[in-house]
């Protein structure tokens, strides 16, 4: 018989396995005791707990176009007061991307009931007025509080949160400060259409309701001067502050080399890197939702440069289906992961052609889906070689303002969606997914929604690296480098809601995407030394585990 820790003895029957924080079942002995103080005692049997079977995946479906059944009125509805009646309606409507009614994430405001009329009305305050599923908000809130017996009207206010200034200790200095969202656009590699998409991103926000600046960093060849057609084709410049006042076009603020009456620079690196940064925190741009910056091609000074003054919100990666643009797209993912900047899309541009009731792939296909697979890229837009698109762009007037019922409009207005819904995801919420090496565990720990905490070794985690570094590009297969056994994480930042930046010791950087860290997960190890967990009744489990 096992020795008790007090004189007191008792049979603790337990209704459920009790695992660690790995999700494994711990190894008897259990220590057991009440964890306000009292007796303990240790029970004669170990318990054993079965594997949990999971299906799950990271990608953020699509908000469904069929509204939500409203809950039947629960027992003692007329006790609760119209004002309670109505939010436990509103509980039916639930944001696709956060999970959560729109009760609880505090969308609903100024709630005004009459129950003697029969009339309610409330505000819904979005995150962003570019809110792509704003539409099945107002049509599913008002179904279901129409639900209600008494209601006879419904009135709803749609609004957004005002752009909240930042301070520039925050990463947005000078004309940056009221800019609520930066969004990088880049290829790493010229003539993949990086420009067009830019454009047509930034006036496909503005018609979802937002208000969008563009900002032109190609010095060498600015392009937004063909692309847009301004009024006013000169940049104006305060002669006090020298503050630099954008030009405007369709509703868009747009500042570019270009319009500095200069045309094109000759000049070196450091020079522009330098008016670069000049152009774009002197600029007044006031109160934005998003402003688009159309990268110029590579990985160097220039784009090091605009990471580094300012604080990107996200990126968008413009590629084609070629192996050779993966390979430098794949520099400007790692370039974008080393300065924690998180890629929200892929787009993979001249994709195909459509001709004769069938589809052609001229450039061959997979480099979007291998960028999507191998970097945790959510999201994944095509859009097709037409003449049309870039005869709008050569034209001065962007194709979804040319056009913006067409199919490639259509495919525009996607991007867009998941631009805003990726951001919303990421902005003043915490993360839903946390990863950090315990130094004192020597183990990578991991944590995905809905699941249990794993722990991994560090060196199964940078032997697994799926990254360009250690896979080849041409053959896909792994390359025999040797891993320095001893590397550990010095750092690991997240990526928005998709990966993390691991950099190590040895100062190689990794990006790993949580579907990679969840298929690491046969490779996880329990944690050692003391694990505690709380019990039913007050008492509290110690196991010691070796």
């Amino acid at each position: 018989m096992m020795a008790l820790r007090s004189n007191v003895q008792a049979d603790y029957q337990r209704q459920s396995p009790v695992t660690n924080r790995g999700g494994r079942a711990a190894p008897a002995p259990w220590t057991v005791w009440p964890s306000t103080g009292g007796a303990s005692f240790l029970p004669s049997a170990s318990v054993a707990s079965q594997p949990k079977t999971r299906s799950r995946s990271l990608l953020v479906p699509r908000a469904s176009a069929s509204p939500p059944t409203a809950s039947p009125a629960p027992i003692g509805q007329q006790q609760r007061t119209p004002e309670e009646q109505v939010l436990a309606q509103l509980r039916n409507v639930i944001d696709p991307d956060f999970g959560e009614d729109i009760v609880a994430c505090g969308f609903v405001r100024e709630l005004a009931v009459d129950p003697v009329s029969g009339s309610v009305s409330f505000t819904l305050e979005l995150t962003t007025p570019a809110c792509p599923v704003k539409e099945m908000f107002q049509r599913q809130s008002t179904e279901v509080v129409k639900a209600l017996p008494w209601v006879r009207d419904v009135t709803i206010r749609m609004t957004s949160q005002p752009p909240k200034p930042l301070l520039p200790e925050s990463g947005r200095p000078g004309g940056l400060a009221k800019v609520r969202h930066i969004i990088a656009v880049s290829s790493c590699k010229g003539g993949v259409g990086k420009s067009t998409v830019s454009v047509n991103l930034a006036y496909t926000l503005a018609q979802m309701g937002a208000k969008v600046g563009i900002f032109d960093a190609d010095v060498y060849g600015p392009s937004l001067p063909l692309m847009v057609n301004p009024e006013v084709k000169v940049l104006e410049m305060n002669p006090v502050t020298k503050a630099i006042y954008p030009t405007e076009y369709e509703g868009v603020k747009v500042v570019s080399f270009g319009f500095a009456g200069q045309g094109s620079a000759i000049m070196r690196g450091p020079m522009v890197s330098g008016l670069i940064q000049q152009m774009l925190t002197t600029a007044e741009w006031d109160e934005l939702d998003y402003l688009v910056v159309d990268f110029p091609p590579g990985t160097g000074d220039i784009q090091l440069t605009l990471c580094q003054t300012v604080s990107f919100s996200a990126a968008v990666i413009v590629t084609t289906p070629q192996k050779l643009a993966f390979i430098d797209v794949a520099k400007g993912i790692r370039m974008f992961a080393r300065l924690v900047v998180p890629c929200v899309a892929v787009v993979e541009n001249m994709s195909y052609f459509e001709a004769d009731g069938k589809r052609f792939f001229p450039f061959g296909q997979g480099s979007g889906e291998r960028i999507q697979r191998d970097f945790g890229l959510p999201n994944l837009v095509r859009f097709p070689i037409i003449p049309d698109l870039s005869a709008a762009g050569d034209g001065g007037q962007p194709l979804v303002v040319a056009d913006p019922t067409c199919a490639t409009s259509t495919a525009f207005m996607e991007l867009g969606a998941a631009v805003v819904r990726e951001v919303a995801k990421m902005g003043g919420r915490p993360a839903r997914q946390t990863v950090y090496y315990d130094q004192q565990q020597d183990l990578v720990s991991v944590q995905l929604p809905g699941d249990p905490e794993f722990l991994l070794p560090p060196i199964v985690v940078r032997e697994n690296d799926t990254s360009a570094t250690s896979v080849d590009e041409w053959t896909g297969q792994r390359k025999r480098e040797e891993v320095p056994q001893d590397a550990r994480p010095a750092a690991i930042n997240p990526l928005g809601n998709y990966a993390v930046q691991i950099t190590w010791s040895d100062g190689f950087n990794q990006v790993a995407s949580y579907e990679l860290l969840d298929e690491l997960r046969r490779y996880s190890v329990p944690r050692r030394g003391a694990v505690v967990t709380e019990l039913p009744g007050g008492l509290a489990a110690e196991a010691h585990l070796g």
